[in-house]
């Protein structure tokens, strides 16, 4: 029996990285939340390495995602951490010690 095309699940990285484009502008979210809205709860490290191998860095907003205390990824693999920082700013995020302020930047949807 076949299965309907709504009921296949996507891969956990396409899960991630749906997950990550929905983070709007100016916000962030921790691998460990991107984890759970991608359906794996608990496994932030394999968000990270999803993120890492990003196919469509600039489109997949992967800057956006930090670890659980703010501090931003200390080998963003696409510039590291000064690029990482500059993305942020750039989107009106503060990046203090290479720390973003969850309580004030963190995406809660």
């Amino acid at each position: 029996m076949k299965k309907s095309r709504d009921k296949i699940e996507k891969p956990f990285a396409e899960r991630v990285y749906d997950a990550v484009c929905n983070i709007p502008k100016g916000k962030v979210a921790t691998y460990g939340q991107i984890a759970w809205l991608s359906g794996r709860g608990g496994a932030a490290r394999a968000v990270g390495n999803a993120l890492h191998v990003n196919p469509r860095p600039g489109i997949v907003p992967c800057h956006r995602v930090v670890n659980a205390s703010g501090c931003l990824a200390p080998a963003f693999a696409f510039g590291g951490t000064d690029a990482q920082k500059e993305l942020l700013e750039a989107e009106g995020v503060t990046v203090t010690d290479l720390r973003v302020d969850l309580e004030k930047y963190q995406w809660r949807g």
